[in-house]
């Protein structure tokens, strides 16, 4: 009898090191399949849609504090627009986003706990207004550019394979990326979904049950999914071992693209850390310049391929 408690016991211990280890991997490889399923449902869904912008009203209030202000945007592109193409149980206004399954409070990729973001702003104080001026002796050439948008309530719904998913929505998104340098990632993005693959039942932690999806222009849209890894992974001085630097991390870690890293900046406040001066890029202008981002401006702008330090924040697809 003895033998056999003993034998319990050291079963029991065993089982309590090894269960939480087993069922977070299990959940892991759920999620993941989860999120690219999410991903191909979302996509069809946007390519079907004509165009992304234009959709309800937009109008700020006449003076400080009135009450004349009219944002039903985010809420009437869902109703008016993607849940023409898309399978929707449930749409929860701005005042009500609880209702499809949101927690209140989430875990952000650096560990911090912070509200659910109501608007763009929210997601980065950046993603309203921005207005940028160089001199002719700076990289980025003599000028400036600027953007402004108003700070859009977002909407919420729930899809018929049970997620809940957040819409962060602008209206007044722009065209794809032509230029050549100090380009705003924000001004181009349409919309962006915060999912929760499993609604209240938690972790609520971003990079687990919850994740971004991220569209880009008005029509030919570009749907970007990056998970990103949860701090910066290393100084890229050239190209050279950049890719080694990512796929040490995990066999699926690259180095992100252009858009991928907009869609970081664009939802900062969900990713948190994300305060290096610059970071790289996979995206190439030409042979000699490559893209990066400036997080504390939000500008995208290319620099030499082999003479700039960046850091480097890898992602997954």
């Amino acid at each position: 009898m003895a033998e056999i408690l003993l034998s319990l016991t050291i079963i029991g211990v065993v089982a309590a090191i090894t269960l939480p280890s087993l069922t977070g991997n299990i959940n892991e490889r759920t999620w993941n399949t989860q999120r690219k399923a999410l991903y191909a449902r979302l996509s069809q869904a946007i390519s079907l849609m004509p165009a992304l912008n234009g959709y309800g009203t937009l109008k700020e209030e006449s003076s400080a504090g009135a009450s004349d202000a009219v944002d039903t945007v985010a809420e009437t592109f869902l109703t008016a627009g993607l849940s023409k193409v898309l399978k929707i149980n449930n749409i929860c206004d701005n005042e009500h986003l609880p209702d499809c399954g949101l927690s209140s409070r989430i875990t952000n990729l650096a560990a911090s706990q912070i509200d659910l973001p109501l608007k763009l702003s929210d997601l980065n104080p950046l993603n309203i207004y921005v207005s940028q001026s160089w001199s002719a002796t700076t990289s980025h050439g003599a000028g400036s550019r600027y953007y402004s948008m108003m700070d859009a309530k977002a909407a919420a719904f729930e899809t018929a394979n049970g997620e809940s998913v957040v819409a962060y929505y602008n209206p007044s998104c722009a065209p794809s990326m032509s230029e050549s340098a100090g380009i705003y990632a924000a001004a181009k993005i349409c919309v962006s979904f915060l999912y929760d693959l499993n609604g209240n039942k938690g972790p609520n932690t971003v990079g687990k049950d919850l994740g971004l999806i991220t569209v880009y222009y008005p029509s030919d849209s570009l749907v970007v999914a990056p998970v990103p890894y949860s701090r910066d992974a290393g100084v890229l001085v050239s190209d050279s071992g950049v890719n080694s630097i990512c796929k040490s991390l995990d066999e699926d870690y690259r180095l992100p693209t252009i858009e991928e890293l907009g869609a970081l900046s664009f939802n900062s406040e969900l990713i948190g850390n994300l305060d290096a001066e610059r970071y790289a890029s996979s995206t190439f202008l030409s042979s000699s310049k490559k893209w990066y981002l400036h997080a504390d401006s939000g500008i995208l702008n290319v620099d030499d391929r082999f003479s700039t330090t960046s850091d480097i924040r890898c992602v997954k697809r």
